[in-house]
């Protein structure tokens, strides 16, 4: 058990967020007054804002040397941004935390406590979470679905708050995989855990750029870097497309020779070629976004790019 002073690094990344940063701050820096013997240092990633976030955090930095500001160059998403931040700390282990205020800040002591146990991975689960119907449906069913089809016993209420040990900082940046989550990649990676369940906030300020396009990403990122079940799917649907063709087939021709049936002619045919055309673009969709993947990794671009970095 860990019983020195240690020193923990808090990585947020920010987009929009400047209605949240004169709040997030304070109840970060708080932490230094309900968990003993710890350094703190806070890395905020400025996800390509274009509103005053930027300098915001700046004005934050001149007053608290424990901050860095990362500037990226345009907004590469929150997943890059966290991958940026986890780059730039220091700290025997780290947090992650969104700006929004939905987790709570204060939970990082119960995680320290239980890091300071050998624990390498604490994640702060929802159990419920103060949002709307379709954001939850949507939620509940993306992380069903990762449970069930790519990583077993992921927890179902899902994930974004969490710290972590040192070690694993190290091996997820060393991993470099593009299109991915960083949250997924945490737990693949399989150390030992704990989950501290809570209840998800309403966000009270500011408008959320967590947006549909971004989430269903997400989904796909999470199911074609984590799970072969789209390709497996696709394998399922043409053996049993070809085996009940091949049994209509068979069908068609006894009917024929029996006359037990009257072929309708080109309405048959219409309907079985448009069904089977529709099953051929599902599956060309399918392929079309594990190619996209491996092209974008092929090329070796970075996943983000660091315009200016106040340390």
């Amino acid at each position: 058990m860990i019983s020195e002073r240690i020193k923990l690094s808090i990585v947020v990344p920010i987009y929009f967020n400047e209605l949240n940063i004169p709040h997030t701050i304070p109840r970060l820096q708080n932490l230094e007054t309900i968990i003993p013997n710890c350094d703190f240092e806070f890395v905020f990633v400025d996800d390509g804002s274009k509103d005053n976030s930027f300098s915001l955090l700046m004005e934050a930095k001149e007053q608290d040397s424990r901050i860095k500001v990362i500037k990226l160059s345009r907004n590469f998403g929150s997943m890059s941004a966290i991958q940026a931040g986890l780059r730039y700390t220091t700290g025997d282990c780290v947090g992650i935390i969104a700006a929004d205020l939905q987790d709570p800040p204060e939970m990082f002591k119960e995680m320290v406590e239980h890091w300071r146990t050998g624990i390498k991975v604490v994640l702060g689960t929802r159990a419920d979470r103060e949002e709307s119907f379709s954001q939850k449906m949507f939620s509940n069913t993306y992380y069903f679905l990762l449970e069930k089809f790519a990583l077993k016993g992921y927890p179902k209420g899902g994930f974004d708050f969490l710290l972590i040990d040192r070690q694993v900082v190290q091996e997820v940046l060393e991993i470099q995989e593009k299109n991915t989550s960083v949250m997924s990649l945490i737990y693949w990676l399989g150390h030992d855990q704990v989950q501290i369940p809570y209840v998800r906030q309403e966000r009270k300020l500011g408008k959320s750029r967590w947006t549909l396009a971004k989430k269903v990403k997400l989904f796909i990122d999470s199911f074609v870097s984590f799970s072969y079940t789209p390709i497996r799917f696709m394998s399922f649907i043409g053996f049993v497309t070809a085996f009940l063709s091949f049994l209509y087939g068979v069908f068609v021709i006894i009917s024929t020779v029996f006359g037990i049936i009257e072929l309708q002619g080109w309405t048959t045919i219409i309907a079985l070629i448009t069904f089977l055309l529709g099953i051929i673009m599902i599956m060309l969709g399918i392929i079309g976004e594990y190619l996209w993947r491996i092209l974008d990794e092929s090329r070796e671009r970075p996943s983000y790019v660091v315009d200016q970095t106040f340390e």
